[in-house]
């Protein structure tokens, strides 16, 4: 058991309230939380899915990241992965990888839960992350995950990115973020604090977090050295990975790809360079004329990762910051490199992940799938969208889940997404819920296109509950039934109205689905007094 600081210090930094967000039965209206129970050696693991109970005695099941519901975040949610984690650690098992064990040839608990979660045979689970083409990020020591897996033959997944700054939030305020953001369905989150108490707030999230959790260990680093990027050094930053690492993070983000060369390819720029770890890695480079130290000392990183089992996911520091950048030589250099260390984890038998743009002009969004999957052998690509216009500041969660959407279905395994804020400030709680539901959207799309198994089966429950005019099954089928009901109810709130063969828009005399229906109905009528005529209606 990871002993927690939750319990010991929780006012440290504060007071942290229990949990304030709406229950997963107001959010998830007609819905039930259920698991289904699998054995794994002598272990059983509850793997948890979201019941959705239809009117018409049908129901749906869909996956559910919501996490355990009625915990006090300041005591923290069950630690469900001690009796998988600690027989390892009694073998005294040196590289905790579940790229290790699969290229072992073995399964772990997480293998398992995962192919329950996805509908799959296990051996397939384990054969894609052999190959590096999926990843299961589950740090040892986050025992409260549920484990889930990155890669393009499954669900395409979401991100969710939270995490304080140095000029407002507080933790209570980022654990209500990671709270709301796994009830509304993202997958995975990353805490990007760079305020004060960056460890606690850190701490306090690990603790109440089912979903794997990312990080940038070089904004920490950073902190340590008093905001001075020359100061940096190899030794500070892998002393920053172990202390995550202990937490328990589960994914690493870090910028070993931009290199002292690719510099000089960004003066021309409209926006420079926009990624925050890229910015301090190029202005460290600069400052000793020398080779970014992430980049030398990638074995000692690797040596990190693998003893705790935390994944890479290699930044794109050089990413485009507007559609006038994309695709140009500063990227697609920085690409190149990534996919020269994703050689160098996969020695070490460490998972990786690639992160992506950026700002990008949908013509031209195919072909960084395309070289990402060449140059990179075809790890799972993460991508921030892409954006696809520039134009659009307080709707870019729409411009970018367009490109999210395209590059899901080109095969981006995992989109990280935006909020209606990017550009403008820190999200809050409303902003995360808009952001992850625009991308649980485009994702959904994404599946629907590349033909995954299972996917359309929720649109087509969705779209008879619609023709059926089975109004409470249409909401609560919806990605947020609150909203879509709360849309109706503004025109006719009445009960009588949930029954209604028709909405406000049509009415009750133009509603084409009602005409239809009665189209239907006459040719039934048709049909039987044709057959009464023996097949002559001119009798």
């Amino acid at each position: 058991m990871i002993d927690s600081p939750l319990s010991r210090n929780a006012t440290e930094s504060g007071e942290l309230a229990p949990r304030t967000i709406p229950t997963f039965e107001e959010c998830w209206t007609g819905s039930e939380k259920r698991a289904r129970s699998i054995s794994f050696e002598d272990i059983q693991i509850e793997v948890p899915f979201r019941r959705v109970l239809l009117s018409n005695g049908n129901y749906l099941d869909l996956d559910d990241t919501s996490g355990p519901q009625g915990f006090d975040p300041r005591v923290g949610i069950p630690a469900i992965r001690d009796s998988w984690v600690e027989p390892r650690l009694a073998r005294g098992d040196t590289n905790h990888s579940q790229l290790y064990y699969a290229r072992q040839g073995l399964i772990t608990a997480e293998m398992a839960f995962v192919a329950s979660r996805e509908g799959v045979d296990v051996e397939f689970v384990r054969t894609e992350i052999a190959a590096g083409r999926a990843v299961i990020p589950a740090n040892r020591n986050h025992r409260e995950l549920e484990p889930m897996i990155i890669g393009r033959k499954f669900r395409t997944k979401i991100n969710a990115n939270i995490g304080n700054s140095a000029t407002h939030s507080s933790i209570a305020e980022e654990v209500e973020k990671l709270q709301w953001a796994t009830m509304w369905g993202a997958d995975a989150v990353m805490d990007l604090s760079t305020g004060t108490n960056i460890h606690q707030t850190r701490e306090w999230i690990m603790r109440n977090a089912s979903v794997p959790i990312g990080t940038v260990p070089i904004y920490q680093a950073l902190e340590k050295v008093g905001g001075d990027p020359s100061q940096l050094t190899l030794d500070a930053f892998l002393e920053t990975l172990v202390e995550q690492a202990e937490q328990g993070v589960d994914y690493f983000t870090i910028h070993a790809g931009v290199l002292l060369h690719h510099i000089p390819m960004t003066a021309k720029r409209k926006t420079g360079i926009v990624s925050r770890g890229g910015s301090i890695m190029a202005s460290w480079c600069l400052h000793h004329h020398t080779e970014n130290f992430l980049y030398t000392g990638f074995e000692e990183i690797c040596e990190v990762m693998k003893k705790y089992d935390v994944t890479f996911s290699l930044g794109d520091g050089l990413r485009p910051g507007c559609i006038a950048d994309a695709n140009d030589e500063a990227q697609f250099g920085e690409l190149k490199v990534l996919g020269e260390l994703t050689k160098v984890a996969w020695r070490h038998d460490v998972q990786v992940m690639i992160e992506g743009p950026g700002h990008v002009s949908m013509n031209l969004i195919k072909e960084n799938m395309d070289l990402e999957l060449k140059e990179c052998m075809e790890a799972p690509f993460y991508t921030l969208g892409p954006l696809v216009t520039d134009v659009a500041p307080g709707y870019d969660h729409i411009t970018s889940a367009i490109g999210a959407a395209q590059i899901g279905w080109y095969g981006t395994a995992m989109l990280c997404y935006v909020t209606p804020k990017e550009h403008l400030g820190l999200p809050d709680r409303d902003d995360v819920k808009t952001g992850v539901v625009t991308y649980r959207i485009a994702a959904h799309a994404a599946d629907l296109a590349s033909g995954l198994l299972g996917a359309q089966e929720h649109d087509d429950a969705l779209s008879e509950a619609r023709f059926e005019f089975r109004w409470q099954d249409q909401f609560n089928l919806s990605l947020d039934p609150v909203t879509a009901r709360s849309y109706h109810d503004q025109t006719l709130p009445a009960e009588p109205s949930k029954t209604a063969h028709f909405c406000s828009m049509c009415g009750p005399k133009f509603c084409s689905m009602r005409i239809t229906e009665d189209i239907r109905k006459a040719m039934d009528e048709k049909s039987v007094e044709f057959a009464s005529t023996g097949g002559n209606l001119y009798v």
